[in-house]
């Protein structure tokens, strides 16, 4: 079958459509002729090498897709072949040792098959094309937990979102606007700070040229926000800390600036500011979310959609950070 893979580790040089032998079905599993898969910042990072973890090469990436169930093997009744499914990249618990998503240390979904757990698999909502379908599991996940379980974010509180246009914050913009939220955005892109009033964004700071602290300070009356999200890391942290108010919340996922950050401790204990750390989420967290896309009152929004032969050239507009929404691979398997 045709993959996107890499060679070895390195830079998207070793990236490539490959011919790949396509993977057994085993028991509880189903393997799903993808029509579609979304990128995000782990390919880059699995491209580049992850710490720690060996990978059999050549490597399929991807840790979103949705198609449709081809082949269930014994002890699954949850699926059924001909199924369309969206599937849960998380394998196991994140909560419990050895989690880990598709893509990352097993076969991904840039390929025209894939075989994983029939319990990763959920019905695709029927208003979704294949492309939004793709787009929504990893970053709306992602943010749901950090909102919803670990923030507890309630209508009124003000959140501060880093790097708006991401999968992720563009996420959590949308959880805050249906959980009735008030937004504060932040991007060195006009264009996106733009589009991201028009998601309902209530105010949007230029992190290259605005005082960030003092942009949100006037925004909460000299308050300062009752939670930030913040997967950018080294270049936002230490706003993320002085923007909060006394008992705020930081939510973190992730570093994609770096992941070494100076903290002044002393803003944190004076003003009881709490850091807590969340990765991906659970299948019950899973479900509550795919209710919302379900219901219509949260609609995935797509960046752009490159053919599977095109897969080197959708990874470079994600390494350029031009995106806003999920960049896609459109794998017809038919």
């Amino acid at each position: 079958m045709k993959a996107l893979a890499i060679r070895k580790h390195g830079a998207l040089d070793q990236v490539a459509v490959l011919d790949v032998p396509p993977a057994a079905v085993a028991r509880g599993s189903v393997r799903v002729d993808l029509r579609a898969a979304a990128l995000n910042h782990l390919d880059l990072f699995v491209i580049a090498g992850i710490p720690g973890i060996e990978l059999s090469m050549p490597h399929v990436l991807g840790a979103d897709g949705a198609g449709v169930v081809s082949e269930v093997a014994d002890g699954v009744n949850n699926v059924s072949a001909g199924d369309e499914v969206v599937l849960d990249p998380g394998l196991g618990s994140p909560d419990e040792d050895g989690y880990s998503l598709l893509g990352e240390m097993v076969p991904g979904t840039f390929a025209e098959q894939i075989v994983v757990p029939a319990e990763n698999c959920y019905p695709k909502p029927a208003s979704l094309s294949w492309a939004a379908a793709a787009a929504f599991p990893l970053v709306m996940l992602t943010a749901w937990r950090m909102m919803v379980s670990k923030a507890g974010l309630r209508a009124g509180e003000w959140v501060l979102i880093h790097g708006i246009g991401g999968g992720v914050s563009l996420a959590a913009l949308q959880i805050a606007r249906h959980l009735g939220a008030r937004a504060i955005v932040t991007s060195h892109c006009e264009i996106k700070r733009h589009r991201a009033r028009e998601f309902g964004a209530e105010h949007a700071v230029d992190y290259n040229h605005d005082d960030g602290v003092a942009a949100v300070r006037a925004c909460t009356d000299g308050v300062g926000v009752d939670v930030v999200i913040d997967n950018v890391g080294e270049a936002t942290f230490g706003t993320s800390i002085r923007a909060c108010r006394k008992g705020g919340r930081i939510i973190t996922c992730g570093a994609t600036s770096g992941p070494k950050v100076l903290v002044d401790v002393r803003r944190v204990f004076w003003r009881q500011v709490s850091i807590m750390g969340s990765t991906m989420g659970d299948s019950a967290e899973f479900r509550a979310m795919l209710a919302v896309i379900e219901s219509g009152e949260i609609v995935p929004v797509t960046d752009q959609v490159f053919p599977l032969a095109e897969g080197r050239a959708a990874l470079e507009r994600l390494e350029t950070a031009e995106q806003f929404g999920k960049i896609v691979l459109d794998i017809d398997s038919r």
